[in-house]
């Protein structure tokens, strides 16, 4: 365990302290949410990215281990284990190596060398490979070893045999397969040609090369997935010369043997029949694993921005789900996003009812006293967005309308949990619903649906579905955590990522609300079944009670710091009152006259926790989200052929890849602005310049009406 403290303080460039006690926290069962803002002072105010990349880093050391003590095990039962292998396997750093240490030693399958060992021919092999003998021809020293009992029958049969056991066993050295993959990864080119000759979205791939040590993870992912899809074939080209040379340099002699001839043709088989299929199938792994870590990364950063737009509050929403034969489903939800009613109307082909649907929007809107209509950026789209700007210029009340993402709502619609929220609404009205609720808070909606099907990823679905699944359950986790949720309106899917509240916790705390009324205190979640200390713990900073009988419920601040709280108004001539009232003016001064150290030590708290208690004194009840733009509301049209290039639009940004971002500028296709047009300085990453949900300002650069493809640019705009 030490080494592995060890490994991670210098991997992670940390300081011993702050390594102990995250893995401390994280062994005793502490939540990652928690850890980070609640243990500051612990971890040297480590950040939840940093505790999520340790844990994994943890996990893959403590795997490394296992699998270290595992192989020394099946290798000592063999009675195999020498000094020399025990030290090999001690330095490996990753299971790569151990398992190339390993592989002499695995159970295999039959192969052409177990079948020569059975003939017996063993001896032979070793033999050729000392390469000892010369005074001798192979005829005279492969003669003993024919035995057509064996099917052995001739001189030609025993070589061949013999040299297969050398050529596999040429294969298992771990020093030459990691010399070779690392000829790969320095010298190696990615080839990739068309199977088919057909117009696909791969058409770019049909004749591409790349070196292996400079291709982008994005494109490695494309041609797995061009590759699976059949249109691509995909190999690696390395100079055979190099490797095979090298394995002729550390396994013929430089002796006068009559066997060096085979022991070199052995090499040359070992390689191309054993070593380059197997390591360029390690190698392309190895490629996929990276990009597909990048992907995660990107994945995250985008649904991590998408989760934590800001929310319209306030706000009475009608929601659209556009279709064309089956109609546009129609919900209107009040402030709270109650249902108040629902419809349908026709406004689009083939029924092309405008005037019918104009007529029953209207009389929602004046009945409900509808702000804002939330129109889901799906199939039609485009003409409901045409209808409702048309409509809006009928209306005498100043209403908006914005477009906002569709991803998932189906999926919610036809879920479990769609269908127990709705079981009255078919499939179609509660993604209308879905539309509407994600506009006035895109959280609580967007975390009852499967990250994966949120759509601001790349190649999603090509990649390993578990690690996605955990990477993903953990972004949403640190994005509810950081904006904390109402205890009295929450559902259980926005509880259910609570720190330490798990699904069944989460339906609990729902039962208990309707069966005793709402919360007052944080305390009484104590009551509810299956939810112990720990679990307090763990989830009571991030819950609120907007009008508890406790103004601190309606903070992050922690129920093991109210004491700490309390003393630090005794201290500084304030009462909880002050709060309510916002009456904290001075509250800050007050602290940095007395010293902030000083205070933090007169109140038993470290100088993190004091500052977060500041902070949320000052701002009870407070939104991360309210500090962010506001999304862009919209009053009229554009469409595809209104673009001309120079033209300069306020945009929102809907995904991030490594290639670029992509922008709705209020069209039904969003712009690309490649990396190379995002900003007048180089770009190695487009996330370093832009996040999902940003408002941007893009120059039209170039409009393509037929491919439905816009480049826009973000250089050289004031």
């Amino acid at each position: 365990m030490a080494d592995i403290i060890g490994q991670l303080t210098k991997e992670f460039n940390l300081k011993l302290f702050q390594v102990q006690n995250a893995v401390k926290l994280i062994d005793e069962g502490n939540t990652i949410p928690f850890i980070a803002r609640y243990r500051k002072e612990a971890t040297g105010e480590l950040n939840d990215q940093v505790l999520r990349e340790l844990y994994e880093r943890l996990v893959y050391l403590r795997n490394l281990e296992a699998r270290r003590e595992e192989v020394k095990r099946l290798i000592e039962e063999q009675g195999k284990l020498t000094d020399e292998l025990s030290n090999a396997i001690a330095k490996a750093n990753t299971l790569q190596e151990i398992d190339d240490i390993y592989r002499p030693f695995r159970p295999k399958r039959r192969t052409r060398a177990t079948v020569a060992k059975e003939k017996g021919l063993e001896p032979l092999a070793e033999i050729i490979f000392e390469q000892k003998i010369t005074d001798k021809s192979i005829e005279d020293i492969a003669k003993p070893f024919i035995n057509p009992e064996k099917e052995v029958n001739t001189i030609e049969d025993a070589l061949n045999g013999a040299m297969d056991i050398i050529a596999e066993n040429i294969s298992d050295n771990a020093v030459f397969r990691k010399h070779i993959r690392d000829i790969f990864f320095q010298s190696g080119i990615i080839i990739s040609q068309a199977k088919k000759e057909e117009e696909s979205v791969y058409k770019m791939y049909y004749d591409f090369k790349e070196p292996v040590s400079k291709i982008a993870n994005h494109r490695v992912l494309a041609i797995n997935r061009g590759e699976k899809d059949e249109f691509l074939q995909v190999k690696i080209s390395v100079p055979e010369e190099v490797p095979i040379n090298y394995l002729k340099a550390n396994t013929v002699k430089k002796t006068k043997s009559v066997t060096s001839v085979y022991v070199e043709r052995a090499a040359e088989d070992s390689y191309d029949r054993l070593i380059f299929p197997s390591i360029e199938r390690e190698v392309r792994n190895e490629l996929t694993e990276r990009a597909e870590e990048q992907a995660m990364k990107v994945f995250a950063a985008n649904l991590k921005n998408l989760l934590l737009q800001p929310p319209v509050k306030g706000k009475v929403v009608l929601g659209l789900d556009p279709a064309y034969r089956t109609g546009c489903k129609i919900c209107v939800v009040d402030e709270t996003g109650k249902v108040l009613d629902t419809t349908v109307v026709y406004p689009t082909p083939p029924q092309n009812k405008t005037e019918e649907a104009k007529k029953i929007l209207k009389h929602l809107i004046e009945k409900h006293d509808v702000d804002i209509i939330s129109i889901g950026n799906g199939t039609a789209s485009k003409e409901s967005e045409i209808f409702i700007s048309e409509l809006l210029k009928e209306i005498d009340k100043k209403i908006y309308y914005m477009i906002v993402s569709e991803a998932g709502a189906s999926v919610y619609s036809a879920s479990k949990l769609g269908a127990e929220e709705f079981p009255d609404f078919d499939v179609a009205l509660r993604s209308a619903v879905s539309i509407a609720r994600r506009l006035q808070d895109p959280l609580a909606e967007l975390v009852k649906i499967d990250p994966k099907s949120i759509g601001v990823g790349q190649y999603q679905h090509d990649m390993n579905q578990k690690k996605l699944g955990e990477t993903l359950v953990g972004v949403v986790e640190d994005a509810v955590n950081s904006v904390g949720v109402d205890l009295n309106t929450a559902s259980p899917s926005l509880l259910s990522y609570v720190s330490g509240i798990n699904a069944t916790v989460a339906k609990n705390i729902v039962e208990y609300r309707e069966q005793n009324g709402k919360f007052t205190k944080r305390e009484e979640i104590k009551k509810v079944k299956k939810l112990g200390d720990k679990a307090f713990e763990q989830c009571a900073g991030f819950l609120r009670i907007p009008d508890g009988k406790n103004i601190l419920d309606n903070t992050a601040v922690h129920p093991e710091s109210y004491g700490a709280a309390l003393k630090l108004l005794n201290l500084t001539g304030f009462t909880l009152d002050d709060i309510a009232k916002g009456n904290l003016k001075g509250l800050k001064e007050a602290v940095n006259k007395r010293g902030i150290t000083a205070v933090a030590e007169e109140i038993g708290v470290g100088v993190p926790t004091l500052r977060d208690i500041i902070d949320e004194l000052l701002k009870p009840g407070r939104d991360p989200r309210d500090e962010l733009p506001k999304p862009v509301l919209l009053t009229d049209v554009l469409d595809i052929e209104d673009l001309k290039p120079g033209m300069i639009l306020t945009g929102t940004v809907r995904n991030v890849a490594d290639f670029g971002a992509f922008v709705d500028i209020g069209v039904h296709q969003d712009g690309l602005v490649h990396i190379s047009e995002l900003s007048d300085r180089y770009v190695k990453n487009p996330m370093d310049v832009v996040a999902v949900g940003d408002i941007v300002k893009v120059r039209v650069l170039s409009v393509e009406v037929q491919r439905k493809r816009i480049s826009l640019s973000m250089k050289d705009i004031q």
